[in-house]
């Protein structure tokens, strides 16, 4: 059984593809540089804001006042324009179940902190997260373990008690290097390499299938 469940947010807790996918568009047109289809765009997630605009870019225009310049413009459009992402069908209820068995849950994301709160806010209230670690620029980002050992001392558990639960390759890595469990979700922005990777204790098609793993 485990104690502890650290989540990553995007296409994990919450799909929210469509809006970046629009949103990061709008930008690169207005920059006349070359619009994505969403399969590209999906392939180039994984990192920091910096560094997914950076593989948008190209190694020829990845500049750091080009990639400066681009986040600039994404972020003050979405601070614009409203998100309407929810959480996947049936995560209100595992975490709600989860929260039932007195699992502790906590989210480690490379989505800015103030925004993961955001939505926790709007959609997660009832939920009681012991942490949230989201990207800032004084602590590196995932597939790096700070935001893992940091929520781990922080629940005063073992690592033994922890599973991470992601959707892609960096979300597998990062559990890697936090040296923890991984489950890995097919609804998510993953592909099959991901769900054949031997590290993931279990790769799940449905998010009631965790309490099976968990619990």
């Amino acid at each position: 059984m485990k104690k502890l469940c650290i989540f990553d947010f995007d296409g994990t807790l919450f799909d929210t593809i469509c809006y970046v996918y629009e949103n990061v568009n709008v930008i690169l047109r207005e920059n006349d540089l070359p619009t994505l289809n969403n399969d590209k765009l999906i392939k180039l997630l994984g990192g920091n804001i910096d560094q997914i605009v950076s593989k948008i870019l190209g190694e020829e225009k990845s500049t750091p006042e080009n990639i400066k310049k681009i986040r600039l413009g994404y972020e003050e459009r979405c601070r614009k324009v409203k998100d309407d992402s929810l959480p996947y069908n049936g995560i209100v209820e595992l975490l709600h179940l989860l929260q039932e068995k007195n699992i502790i849950l906590a989210i480690n994301s490379n989505r800015k902190t103030e925004s993961i709160k955001y939505f926790v806010d709007r959609h997660l209230s009832d939920i009681a997260f012991l942490d949230i670690q989201g990207h800032t620029y004084n602590h590196p980002s995932k597939p790096d373990a700070y935001g893992i050992n940091t929520i781990i001392k922080k629940s005063r558990l073992e690592k033994e008690d922890t599973v991470y639960i992601g959707d892609s390759s960096t979300d597998i890595r990062t559990a890697c290097n936090a040296g923890v469990d991984c489950v890995i979700v097919k609804w998510g922005y993953g592909n099959e390499n991901d769900y054949s990777n031997e590290y993931p204790m279990e790769v799940i098609d449905e998010p009631l299938e965790l309490l099976e793993v968990v619990l």
